[in-house]
């Protein structure tokens, strides 16, 4: 797999096959806030997280994240920060 942009990002930037690790979930506040329905998905930081589909429009993505593959919006996905995978010192997903 090729090595990417090596910082922190929002979730909806990986590229499909890419891999990353959940940094943070954002707590975004109020009533349309995804931070519950995000976390009830497995979404926590030390997660893996890869990007396996992404809608011909960009809109929504579908994430493996713990063994289940979700569809999350890309106003939804902003909120997950995700960091740097290294193959060689994680586990399979």
């Amino acid at each position: 797999m090729e090595k990417h942009e090596e910082s922190f990002r929002p979730l909806w930037a990986l590229r499909p096959g890419e891999e990353a690790v959940i940094a943070a979930v954002i707590d975004g506040g109020g009533p349309e806030s995804p931070f519950g329905r995000l976390a009830q998905l497995g979404y926590f930081p030390g997660e893996r997280v890869k990007k396996v589909l992404e809608s011909p429009l960009g809109d929504p993505s579908a994430y493996l994240v713990r063994g289940t593959v979700t569809a999350i919006r890309r106003q939804d996905a902003r909120f997950v920060i995700v960091g740097p995978f290294d193959p060689e010192t994680e586990a399979d997903l």
